[in-house]
């Protein structure tokens, strides 16, 4: 695993912490780890149910965008 640094807002940070103060996670970071992994999930989910050509499509205005 590789550390990285984040900045959250405050209320995220206790919100964290109260899920951890209760043992439904067992360190801020399992939390966080979920957390992303959730939403790496859902929103790749999209990706993987666009057809070939779509995707390709997509992708090429997201880097037209960056452009």
């Amino acid at each position: 695993m590789k550390i990285i640094t984040i900045n959250l807002p405050e209320k995220y940070l206790a919100a964290i912490q109260t899920l951890n103060d209760l043992g439904i996670y067992p360190s801020r970071s399992e939390a966080i780890r979920i957390a992303l992994g959730d939403f790496l999930e859902e929103e790749l989910k999209m990706y993987h149910d666009l057809d070939n050509a779509s995707f390709k499509l997509l992708m090429k205005k997201n880097i037209n965008k960056k452009e």
